[in-house]
């Protein structure tokens, strides 16, 4: 049958995690628990570095983009999900599917080229401590957030428009948690070699190239690390990077695990567990690793707890 004569659907039916009642009611309740969390934490951060002055630095300007990028990625899968944990029917229209579809996949490339640009960000910092404001100027710090956030974008709608131009025939059914690139091209009823090779080139160019950028400024970094003689150097430049180092291994791992070998990757349920890394895991990880390991941060978070205590006695009298 000629593709002009098939039936074209007009939404989806996400399958999601499990089909037993009592299981989706406590992963609700889970869910929706860390996505509070994650909103809150990264909501924190953002309002943190712009409350203290000693934070408007390249390196936190780069945090709050990341920040802003996780908590929209997390908000363009998760509600979705919590709604389809009550919902008996767990429908998805397409103009929603394809929408969610750009907007996860766009702020995923955000994150991924934001990574090796904060990256840089730290090469600078180690390996041209000297000259570091001079050349991570506001002008430059600004034009690489906007190169990060429309190469995202733009990646997301060549891939979006390709992937829905695509004959779904009669096939609704997404074995997936959201509408995600591999689990929605293969519903498509025609070969989709050409889609396949189209997110080969597209994980390449916007994770391996930011990964590669990654290790060339962590060999740099690390080459002038060993170069300090005192050990308390040493450290101090450690744990300059520490933090971006911890999210970077975070991030890259499972996205190559994932988007290198579309035919030989991993199964339907790795797929829906590495997305749930991508929505939950990781945008709640982050500001707390940035808080933890940072002693920037942490003396800011001191620095406007002192100044909330000093202010209850104020408001009491």
């Amino acid at each position: 049958m000629g593709i002009e004569n098939q039936t074209w659907v007009k939404e989806f039916i996400l399958l999601g995690l499990s089909s037993d009642w009592d299981t989706q009611v406590s992963l609700f309740v889970l869910f929706s628990i860390t996505y509070m969390v994650t909103v809150l934490g990264n909501f924190l951060i953002v309002l943190l570095i712009s409350l203290d002055s000693r934070l408007h630095t390249p390196m936190y300007f780069f945090l709050t983009n990341l920040s802003l990028v996780d908590v929209s990625y997390a908000t363009t899968i998760v509600p979705q999900m919590l709604v389809h944990f009550l919902s008996e029917h767990k429908v998805i229209p397409l103009v929603s599917c394809a929408a969610q579809l750009f907007f996860s996949l766009g702020l995923g490339g955000i994150e991924f080229v934001l990574l090796a640009v904060m990256a840089y960000d730290r090469y600078v910092a180690v390996c041209d401590p000297l000259r570091y404001l001079v050349i991570m100027h506001g002008g430059l710090c600004t034009r690489l957030a906007i190169t990060s956030w429309v190469s995202g974008s733009v990646n997301s709608l060549m891939q979006t428009a390709i992937t829905f131009q695509l004959p779904m025939c009669s096939n609704k059914f997404i074995d997936h948690i959201s509408c995600e690139l591999l689990a929605v091209v293969r519903l498509a009823c025609v070969d989709t070699s050409s889609n396949e090779i189209a997110i080969m080139v597209s994980s390449i160019v916007l994770l391996m190239s930011p990964f590669c950028l990654v290790l060339l400024s962590y060999v740099k970094i690390i080459s002038t690390i060993l170069k300090i003689r005192s050990t308390e150097g040493r450290k101090k430049a450690f744990h300059t990077c520490a933090s971006h180092l911890t999210v970077v291994v975070l991030c890259y791992g499972m996205a190559i695990f994932i988007y290198i070998q579309p035919h030989s990757g991993p199964s339907a349920l790795q797929e829906k567990l590495i997305s749930l890394f991508y929505a939950i895991l990781t945008p709640m990880l982050n500001p707390m690793i940035y808080s933890l390991r940072n002693k920037e941060v942490k003396g800011a978070w001191q620095k406007l707890l002192g100044q909330l205590n000093g202010l209850t006695p104020k408001l009491g009298t």
